[in-house]
């Protein structure tokens, strides 16, 4: 769609009874349900065993009073709320509305056909109600809130059965170092298909909001790294600078060893960060920012595993701000200043609930296939989609990312050894070095299959497998 201001009317498309007897199937308890789409049968599998939606709710809950966000995200409101308001014509003339939402599934406003606005509030598809993914099931502003990209969500794919009669398509804006969602842009119709464009037009309505999010990533990369060099000039601890996702913009020598990554070699733009492979420092960027948002003063002490020892290191946290606002943290290895942290494995690590047992969930057609770590050799990103391969052949993650896949299984004996691959380490059969002493891992699936690792994880990846 070349013009982001016109969304023109488009054809109906026929009730999809399959998709209808497939929901009943899958409500009943049925795992096996062809001619769904994936996207669909994953967010239907979070709302049966995760957050247990009931699927004849009528209504969408009220939304609670507990928001704690920033100015950032209430820009981003605006500018979200602006780009509706100008598009309410349009949608208008689709018989539809557009709706602004928040990163909880709070709708904070709503645009568009009086007529479909007053059967939308049957529903309460308005302003002071909650659509996230776990209050009111499969949607387009919750299903787009727990993905990446456009979702669209057409009749009986809604979960519950009283939103049967809508059409929805959502984007989420998200935040450019952290992956965490601010905001989701929607549009909704009333038994009525949206244009087949509907997802480009969207994509293109929120890239302003992003480029203005990465442009002030990037500016908080560089204060970073001007706060980095400012403490590097007094003598002491090996000291690195880490943004707010836990993900490290610069390092000198002795605290790139430790943390695995590249020395000196400074980190701006949030896309090109260094994953140490520390879970514990997620932990720590989070307790910081928690901190740091009612205390501007204050620092903190703990102790983290890094690469280079068995036994923790000792390591303070001092947050950095900006006109006020906290762009991450500098990390002084072997210091101990400051507040204690305690324990972060909670806060770093997803824990698994007692009595359960871990699974990958992934996807073969229609089918959800539950994989236990050991059944997974390989997660290689393409895109936003994770391809696994496993015991059971080549699938696609159900989760999007492969930076949360990793964080997942980091506890798990899986590596990242590439910006593309994260390795179970106990699937490396042979390792093999290239005549530049570059390294290449061959894992013990029937296929063979060769993973390059890069030079910024190769020290890492010898110290783990003991090479």
């Amino acid at each position: 769609m070349n013009d982001v201001h016109r969304l023109g009317p488009t054809a109906a498309t026929p009730y999809r009874d399959t998709v209808l007897a497939a929901w009943e199937r899958f409500v009943e308890g049925e795992d096996n349900v062809p001619g769904v789409r994936p996207e669909v049968v994953v967010s239907w599998h979070r709302c049966r065993e995760q957050y247990r939606v009931d699927p004849h709710l009528q209504a969408a809950p009220v939304a609670v009073e507990q928001i704690d966000h920033t100015l950032e995200h209430d820009v981003v409101f605006t500018e979200l709320g602006g780009l509706a308001a100008s598009v309410a014509q349009d949608v208008d003339n689709l018989s539809g509305i557009v709706t602004v939402a928040d990163a909880t599934g709070r709708i904070l406003a709503a645009w568009g056909n009086h007529t479909t606005l007053g059967r939308a509030s049957d529903a309460n598809l308005a302003p002071w109600f909650c659509w996230s993914e776990c209050a009111a099931g499969t949607n387009g502003m919750g299903t787009a809130l727990e993905g990446h990209g456009p979702v669209l969500v057409r009749g009986a794919e809604h979960w519950c059965r009283a939103f049967h009669n809508w059409v929805c398509a959502g984007i989420a804006v998200r935040d450019v170092v952290t992956r965490a969602p601010i905001a989701v842009l929607n549009i909704s119709c009333w038994r009525t298909a949206l244009p087949d464009a509907t997802g480009a037009w969207l994509s293109q309505a929120v890239a302003t909001t992003r480029r203005t999010l990465r442009s002030r990533a990037r500016d908080s990369g560089t204060a970073l790294v001007a706060a980095f060099t400012q403490a590097r000039a007094r003598p002491g601890a090996a000291l690195a600078a880490m943004d707010t996702a836990g993900k490290v913009v610069i390092a000198d020598e002795t605290a790139s060893v430790l943390m695995g990554v590249p020395a000196a070699t400074p980190a701006i733009d949030p896309t090109v960060r260094w994953n140490p492979g520390l879970p514990d420092l997620i932990g720590i960027a989070r307790y910081a920012d928690r901190q740091a948002a009612h205390n501007p003063d204050w620092v903190g002490a703990t102790q983290v595993f890094t690469h280079l020892a068995e036994e923790p290191t000792p390591v303070s946290v001092r947050p950095v701000f900006v006109s006020g606002r906290l762009v991450g943290s500098l990390l002084a290895f072997g210091s101990v200043d400051g507040e204690s942290l305690g324990e972060l494995e909670a806060p770093a690590r997803p824990r698994v609930p007692q009595g359960t047992r871990r699974r990958l969930v992934a996807l073969r057609e229609n089918r959800l296939v539950l994989l236990r770590p050991a059944e997974v050799c390989l997660a290689e990103a393409d895109g936003n989609d994770v391809w696994l391969s496993t015991d059971e052949g080549r699938l696609r993650a159900a989760s999007a990312g492969l930076d949360r896949l990793d964080e997942e299984l980091a506890d798990a004996g899986f590596l990242r050894v590439h910006r593309r691959y994260v390795v179970n380490l106990d699937r490396v059969r042979e390792v093999e070095r290239g005549d530049k002493g570059e390294l290449s891992l061959i894992l013990d699936d029937r296929a063979g299959v060769r993973v390059p690792v890069s030079r910024r994880n190769a020290p890492g990846v010898r110290r783990a497998l003991g090479i």
